[in-house]
């Protein structure tokens, strides 16, 4: 069961490439000039309410979203796979999941489609201490290994890993760890943790020693979260997500030209935010991750912030195919829909 927080929220992130657009928007939301839109937007998450989404936490304090006409409600979960859940079952209207969670509901015949890229970047990496002598994915096998969950993008991400070293789920041993899973790690009840590169940097200011890190993008850099709606929403919710996703674009934005400001503001909001310093380390990561992975396709003035990379998504979707985590083919063109974007 999950808690529904009814606080508001609001975030605000300003790409280099979106600046123009994103200051417009935070312009509009800091005179109070409510869009005509109006409507609540249930949004399930893959995580407790922690610092790495100060940029929907800080509704309350910046109102991105009442700027908007959206009254933002956020429904925790534990894993991509929890929001997907979230979704189908019809106590969210939007899910904030990983591309794995995604491809395996639409694998079940679940009528769904993506509308924003929140993480065009892999932040998924695997970690293991330097005494354990992993180097490479082929290194893993026969190995413990962390996970947050099961239904996370760190098991799904670590099958990738595997993938690319020809091997399968069935030669190393899963431990779900949940999200502190750095201790098991040092305590040597794993060789190896599968981990996002936030929770790697909170890891390293608890003094792991050497490590050895294999980010998963060097293998694929397969988006790491986006916003997935079900079909019907784009009938009837169509103008209501479109003000939700403006009003999530300028919280990004926001966040991204104001890391100080949301470091402090995550120390009241987030349930891990009690040191602004790593507070702040952690916004940094996550907004390096919200930039397009190719941002010279899109002009200036482009709505850079939510763009998807299409082949890169295709070849994850392949990905998950080989791996056998999904039986049919996906063509991401028919489950991706980018008409809701800011500017599009």
């Amino acid at each position: 069961m999950h808690t529904e927080s009814t606080f508001p929220f609001s975030v605000s992130r300003r790409s280099v490439l979106a600046a123009g657009a994103g200051f417009s928007a935070m312009t509009l939301a800091g005179s109070g000039m409510a869009a005509s839109t109006q409507g609540k937007v249930r949004l399930a998450g893959w995580s407790k309410p922690i610092s790495e989404i100060t940029n929907i936490l800080a509704e309350p304090d910046k109102g991105f979203f009442k700027a908007q006409g959206v009254d933002l409600v956020y429904l925790p979960g534990a894993g991509g796979g929890d929001a997907i859940r979230n979704l189908l079952s019809g106590q969210a209207d939007v899910a904030f999941t990983d591309p794995g969670s995604f491809f395996m509901a639409l694998d079940k015949g679940e009528k769904l489609v993506a509308i924003y890229d929140i993480y065009p970047q892999n932040v998924f990496n695997v970690v293991s201490l330097k005494t354990s002598g992993i180097q490479k994915p082929s290194d893993l096998k026969g190995r413990k290994i962390g996970v947050y969950s099961l239904s996370s993008g760190t098991r799904q991400n670590l099958l990738v890993l595997l993938h690319q070293a020809g091997l399968k789920e069935s030669d190393v041993t899963i431990v779900v760890t949940g999200l502190l899973n750095f201790a098991p790690l040092m305590q040597g009840q794993v060789d190896a943790t599968a981990a996002t590169d936030t929770g790697l940097a909170v890891g390293m200011r608890k003094g792991m020693g050497e490590i050895h890190v294999i980010p998963v993008r060097d293998h694929l850099n397969i988006s790491s979260d986006m916003f997935v709606v079900r079909e019907e929403s784009l009938t009837h919710k169509k103008d209501l997500l479109k003000a939700f996703l403006r009003a999530y674009r300028d919280s990004a934005a926001w966040m991204i030209a104001n890391p100080e400001e949301a470091a402090t503001l995550a120390m009241k909001r987030a349930i891990d935010g009690t040191q602004r310093d790593i507070n702040l380390e952690v916004i940094r990561l996550r907004n390096a991750a919200s930039l397009p992975s190719a941002p010279g396709k899109a002009g200036a003035s482009a709505p850079a912030l939510g763009r998807f990379d299409m082949a890169a998504l295709q070849k994850g979707a392949d990905t998950y195919r080989a791996l056998g985590m999904v039986q049919r083919q996906i063509n991401v063109a028919d489950v991706v829909d980018t008409s809701l974007l800011p500017g599009a």
